[in-house]
């Protein structure tokens, strides 16, 4: 029998994509079966019952609020359930310190972070999302700009702070903000790419750091990456970040072109970016994945993909490169698992130009849901939080994808596996080797082709060449980029987009 343990840890705030990372540590020790570090939020409270962590053993686990820590652990017995416990607290207690320094820092809040630092003018908030918009408004009348890496922030919340950062003069990246390079400097989920003349605004993580490393792969390099969190563009909102981030961009003498990439918008929302766009003395690449062909301003060119954008605004001509020799396909199906549901969107984009029959569960316009598709190709955004409810995304935590995958490998219908491999700073540290695992234990015979593409450049901490090294040796075929592998995909079933 599964033993339980709970602990709760009183206004102890800390960074969502370290609980993430430490709660994947933590359930990958002997004996765990399931670890999870979470802000005591109802939202997270519920994701931890339903995952079967919470038996009620810690007193205060009842009365535990989103502003504390809990930790949870099941495990095959007692013994193995207070050696993961362990090794969670201990892991918490290790003090944090200033680079260069011996002492413990660890300001309680906004105001005592900037004391310590007087000149920061960014701060980046990550905390349960009941909390996040206060924590934003006060670096914003702090005098800063905020990225809110947070989820779960109410709709008009985040209007409401954004139309305040408007009035002061400050950005605010988010909520749902994922990935941002500033000035040089990657933020979140970001890659190291030269620095350049490229602008990106991206309501998307994955679409951004996409677009990024592919300007880097073609010599190229970015001045600032903005994100501007995925309902930015929302008639709610109505666009205020990703205007404020076009006048950024169209004021900043590094920056010579500007990529905007997102969803289709509203109409109205999308009339408001494209004239702001047209009164820059700027080119402008647009990409909103899955939107018909729009009315473009003249210095404005409309693209259907992330590798059309970093194509068009580096200038570099665009190739396909070709497709190895395939061997004939049993089945007839291609599976996609993809960890950025941008490079979901984008395979989507290039499977419909081609005529096929496709679902997800992140459908763009015009692609039915899986649950109500009878046949065609299938494509999953396994970062949905369908997927990682109790869990670690699967940019994090590779895993998440381990009991789809096993099972396509497995289907006689499957004749192609999709999959991206995502590095950079907050990614796994080699999402490559778990992938290669999972297929020498679970591939073989009639297993279908498996075509994948890194998303990273070789300045990451993965290293893009040793990613693809690893793919490769596991008899993976690597394509240089998500949209190319897409296209690999089709080869190998004898069609073309």
């Amino acid at each position: 029998m599964s033993a339980i343990l709970n602990q709760v840890r009183q206004g102890f705030y800390m960074d969502s994509v370290a609980l993430m990372r430490l709660s994947r540590t933590i359930a990958g020790l002997p004996g765990v079966q399931e670890a999870a570090l979470m802000m005591a939020t109802p939202a997270n409270l519920e994701i931890m019952d339903d995952a079967g962590l919470l038996d009620g053993s810690a007193p205060d686990t009842a009365s535990a609020a989103g502003g504390d820590l809990l930790i949870a652990v099941r495990a095959d017995d007692l013994a193995a359930a207070e050696a993961a416990m362990t090794a969670a607290t201990d892991e918490l207690d290790c003090p944090n310190t200033l680079p260069g320094e011996g002492t413990a820092w660890k300001p309680r809040t906004i105001r005592a972070a900037q004391k310590s630092m007087p000149d920061a003018n960014l701060a980046l908030i990550s905390v349960p999302g009941v909390f996040a918009a206060a924590e934003a408004r006060k670096a914003i009348r702090r005098g800063m700009h905020a990225m809110i890496f947070s989820d779960n922030v109410a709709l008009e919340e985040e209007a409401e702070l954004k139309r305040e950062a408007r009035d002061l003069g400050r950005l605010v990246m988010g909520p749902d903000c994922g990935t941002a390079i500033i000035g040089g400097v990657p933020l979140a989920f970001a890659n190291v790419v030269p620095s350049g003349s490229i602008g990106i605004v991206g309501a998307s993580g994955t679409g951004t750091q996409e677009v990024s490393c592919l300007v880097a792969q073609l010599g190229h390099g970015i001045s600032h990456a903005i994100g501007v969190g995925g309902r930015d563009l929302k008639s709610e909102v109505g666009g205020i970040s990703t205007l404020m981030a076009i006048d950024a961009l169209d004021a900043d003498p590094g920056t010579e072109q500007i990529v905007l990439i997102s969803k289709p918008p509203p109409d109205d929302v999308a009339a408001l970016v494209l004239d702001r766009l047209g009164q820059s003395s700027k080119p402008a690449t647009v990409c909103f994945l899955g939107a018909d062909a729009l009315s473009m301003p003249a210095n404005a060119t409309q693209v259907f993909t992330l590798k059309d954008a970093a194509h068009v605004a580096t200038g570099e001509a665009p190739a396909t490169p070709a497709a190895p020799d395939f061997p004939a396909p049993s089945g007839t199906q291609v599976a996609g698992f993809f960890a950025g549901g941008t490079l979901c969107a984008e395979a989507q984009v290039i499977m419909r130009r081609a005529g096929e029959a496709v679902a997800s569960n992140a459908p763009i316009p015009g692609v039915p849901d899986v649950d109500g598709a009878n046949q065609g190709h299938r494509l999953l955004d396994l970062g949905d939080d369908e997927f990682t409810q109790g869990r670690p995304h699967p940019m994090i935590d590779p895993g998440v994808r381990d009991a789809a995958l096993i099972a396509a490998l497995g289907d006689p219908d499957a004749a192609v596996v999709l999959i991206d491999n995502v590095i950079g700073y907050g990614a796994h540290a080699d999402p490559a080797g778990h992938l290669a695992g999972v297929l020498a234990a679970h591939g073989g015979g009639k297993a279908p082709l498996v075509i994948a593409s890194v998303t990273g450049t070789e300045a990451d901490p993965q290293g893009r060449t040793r990613q693809v090294a690893t793919l490769e040796a596991a008899g993976i075929a690597v394509a240089p980029s998500n949209a190319d592998a897409v296209e690999w995909a089709l080869r190998a079933l004898g069609r073309a987009s």
